[in-house]
């Protein structure tokens, strides 16, 4: 029996490694297209000066567009717009706000200096914005959750009142372990939808407060104040949409910490005391004796963006009509004259090496022969900065049916430091999408593992998010932290120094010093990935107890 079982295990080890041998045989010509030099060629390209940051609106972003227009021209990729085009135009309107904040507590009045203590902006297309002495209200972390019991507001009135908002979810501490998080409520240490700042001023909106403010701390938000600062004082962009946004918060802002802890102190409470009160289920809201004044000059500007998009078309007639996107968003943050020095936030890594990404793909999939039976799309969208709106306008206006859509697989930003022995799931194992990854990986002979920094909640900052949302199963590119021949704190330590150094800073630059080749590993493992969906038997799937499985299976019983 012993021996039986041995002998099955070496048919199935033999079996599988020979299927994965021929994989690799058959796709070795696609794989071996995408090098470290082709991708650091486009990434020069866009990352340059000339582009001056790529935002949209701008020359940067019309170059942007027609740089990688004409690659997938180059290519051979037909217009990913059934029009004939390769774009698919986006109504943008560009906002550039100058604020005024202060608070009144009893006799006093605390003016906010713009932008070291505040920042504010309306996503309402309309000159002017104006917040009269509103009462100010704190909400704990400003979440409905009906499915882990949760809702902050209890039926308490914030109609036309100013709400303060902590960020992220709440850090709820496991019973059994206090010194863990609860994965039972907001999946622990996992960052949810319900942490995420858009999240806090839709359901702002939705209650009927007419500012909402939220609480900066570095910790739960994954980033410094010098991101909240550098993202959210320039030119900011929305949707121009027939209602121009009004059913938006007319108010949405962010305060720092220590802003906050000075405000609620001189409404005679402490800051600590009221996060304590907030992780809890009984939490009720809690009237501050203070007012806020608000006033939002605005000035707009409607102008039309574009999502670029390319053509595979699918080698099977049956199923050429079903598609499998990669994207990856072209824009960043522009240039900022007021700044002394560099003015150009030139996003080398974010996301100038995703696009060029895409590019190399792309270039990869027009080596297969024959090529896969669905169609593949290659679309860079614009706007992701400003709240991931390239993909929610697609999703919300889909050129090819979402029903027939079987993925998203989105990249943002590269592993630029060499090869790893590990991946990170960045999707959190929420599909079989994360699956046929893992399996590329072992291919490689990698270890997929957990994400690390789930509690920055990348899987909701990112354009696959939108097309989540929509039902589409999604997957958001990986990469590996153990570099190979580099201490083991290697990757962690330059990870954590981009992030606090040069993310969204004029910084973020092409360095001679990168290693590409784990960037074209990863890219490699996407490759695969989207290959083995374009070729395969069934749809990817939502797994049990995803989010967005309902939503799926509804599109589909259509």
């Amino acid at each position: 029996m012993k021996i039986s079982r041995w002998l099955g295990a070496i048919l199935f080890a033999g079996t599988w490694l020979l299927g994965a041998y021929d994989l690799t045989l058959r796709l070795q010509p696609a794989l071996e297209a995408i090098t470290p030099d082709g991708l650091l060629a486009h990434i020069k390209i866009l990352a340059s000066d000339e582009f001056e940051g790529r935002a949209p609106g701008t020359k940067g972003g019309e170059l942007s567009v027609k740089y990688i227009t004409d690659q997938f021209k180059q290519i051979g990729l037909k217009p990913g717009n059934p029009d004939g085009t390769y774009t698919q135009e986006v109504p943008l309107a560009g906002i550039k706000s100058e604020p005024r904040m202060s608070f009144i507590t009893g006799d006093k009045t605390t003016d906010l200096k713009y932008p070291d203590d505040f920042v504010a902006s309306s996503a309402r297309l309309q000159p002017d914005i104006k917040i009269d002495k509103s009462d100010v209200i704190f909400v704990g972390y400003g979440i409905v959750a009906p499915e882990y019991g949760w809702d902050d507001y209890k039926g308490v009135d914030v109609r036309g009142k100013t709400i303060l908002i902590l960020i992220s979810d709440p850090p709820i501490p496991d019973p059994k372990d206090p010194s863990k998080l609860n994965d039972k409520i907001f999946k622990g240490k996992a960052m949810t939808y319900y942490g995420r700042w858009t999240y806090k001023y839709e359901i702002a909106a939705q209650k009927g407060a007419t500012a909402a403010i939220i609480i900066h701390e570095t910790g739960p938000a994954a980033y410094p104040w010098q991101v909240v600062r550098s993202s959210w004082g320039k030119e900011n962009f929305e949707l121009d949409n027939p209602n121009k946004n009004m059913d938006a918060v007319s108010a949405r802002s962010w305060i720092t910490l220590d802003l906050a802890k000075k405000l609620i102190a001189d409404c005679g409470k402490d800051f600590d005391a009221l996060k304590k009160s907030a992780i809890a289920k009984d939490f009720r809201p809690v009237a501050m004796n203070a007012k806020a004044n608000i006033d939002i000059k605005q000035q707009i500007r409607a102008f039309k963006s574009h999502n670029v998009i390319g053509k595979l078309e699918g080698d099977d007639p049956k199923l050429r009509d079903e598609y499998v996107i990669y994207t990856a968003h072209w824009d960043h943050l522009g240039r900022h004259p007021e700044l002394q020095g560099d003015q150009i936030f030139n996003g080398a890594i974010d996301n100038a090496s995703g696009v060029a990404s895409v590019i190399e793909l792309a270039g990869a999939f027009t080596k297969l022969n024959p090529p896969p039976k669905r169609s593949v799309l290659f679309m860079a969208t614009t706007a992701e900065e400003a709240g991931l709106l390239g993909a929610k306008f697609y999703a919300g206006h889909p050129l090819y049916p979402l029903e027939e859509t079987l993925a998203d697989i989105n990249i943002d930003g590269v592993n630029p430091w060499g090869k790893t022995h590990d991946l990170e799931d960045l999707t959190n194992r929420s599909s079989t999408l994360d699956d046929l990854l893992g399996e590329a990986a072992a291919r490689q002979g990698r270890v997929m593992k957990p994400n690390t920094e789930a509690e920055r909640g990348g899987f909701y900052r990112v354009d696959s998010f939108e097309f989540a949302k929509a039902g589409v199963p999604v997957l958001h590119a990986a990469r590996g932290i153990e570099i190979i021949g580099k201490p083991p704190e290697y990757g962690k330590q330059k990870r954590d120094e981009f992030v606090a150094k040069h993310y969204h800073q004029p910084s973020d630059e092409v360095d001679p010093t990168w290693d590409l080749s784990g960037a074209v590993q990863d890219i490699q493992l996407l490759f695969e990935v989207g290959y083995q969906v374009s070729n395969g038997d069934k749809f990817p799937e939502w797994k049990s107890g995803s989010e967005f499985r309902a939503k799926r299976d509804a599109m589909l019983k259509k």
